[in-house]
């Protein structure tokens, strides 16, 4: 990194980088440009993101991020209003696809959101509600569904002597790997996470970083996090968003060791955002 820089990228310890990677273009965002009426929120967003790798969205508030996190899984179609220009492709075909339902996206796309939400319900009926909206009535069905979900999220062994209690006992960091767990009980291929360690103290942080590199075996992960330090610890691919606008992408270790862009180096050296 440049001499000028500010020393404090130094102490970001970046994960090495492997070369385990699955299909590079899994998610392919092209020329994308998403409307609020008339504000425009993107403008010509174009990234690829490889197969059960973990992508992290950075940059300040406002910049865009979760914006473009929750067009993935089209959570914004909630909000009156909204338009998109471009595209957006899983596995090859547009999200957007008049023959696609929106439920079956969602199926496939899974979320986890800043705030931990878990319903006011029990441990047990919290990681298995989706399946008993899609009809799943076979206990012995959910009950696998519990446990294999609950030790993916690294929660099983926390709660397995009390499933039948609330939820909402639970501390701040078991109620977000809660969240995880309903999350993934679904077999989604994707998981989005939108900051979700920000309400949490670092032993909760270190529980749920640790999670994300366990479950990326498994899914494809794109994380939105005000962290730098937390997306050098986590993420394979690094992307730097500014004011509506895709400033840099590349691995990690790059962007955090040798951006090539002078916004991306101010930025993570601390003179701005």
């Amino acid at each position: 990194m440049p001499a000028t820089m500010n020393p404090t990228p130094s102490r970001i310890q970046v994960r090495p980088a492997t070369e385990k990677e699955g299909r590079q273009d899994y998610i392919s965002i092209r020329d994308f440009n998403f409307y609020y009426s008339e504000k425009k929120a993107l403008e010509s967003i174009s990234l690829d993101v490889p197969e059960r790798r973990v992508v992290a969205f950075i940059g300040p508030s406002g910049c865009g991020k979760s914006t473009l996190l929750r067009n993935l899984n089209r959570m914004n179609d909630l909000v009156d209003g909204i338009r998109h220009e471009g595209d957006i492709t899983i596995n090859g075909r547009s999200i957007y696809d008049q023959g696609l339902e929106v439920i079956s996206l969602r199926r496939r796309v899974g979320m986890v959101f800043q705030k931990s939400n878990p319903f006011p319900k029990s441990i047990y009926e919290n990681v298995v509600y989706a399946l008993r909206v899609m009809g799943v009535r076979d206990r012995a069905i959910l009950d696998e569904a519990c446990e294999t979900s609950l030790r993916k999220a690294a929660l099983w062994d926390e709660v397995k002597d009390r499933l039948q209690d609330s939820a909402l006992g639970l501390s701040g960091g078991q109620m977000q790997r809660l969240c995880i767990a309903r999350a993934i009980a679904n077999h989604p291929e994707i998981l989005l996470m939108d900051e979700p360690c920000s309400a949490l103290d670092p032993i909760a942080t270190g529980k749920i970083e640790e999670l994300i590199h366990e479950l990326k075996e498994q899914f494809t992960i794109v994380i939105v996090t005000h962290s730098m330090q937390q997306a050098a610890r986590v993420s394979d691919r690094t992307a730097f968003f500014y004011l509506g606008k895709l400033i840099e992408y590349d691995t990690t270790e790059k962007i955090f060791m040798n951006p090539s862009q002078a916004q991306t180096e101010a930025y993570i050296s601390g003179r701005f955002g």
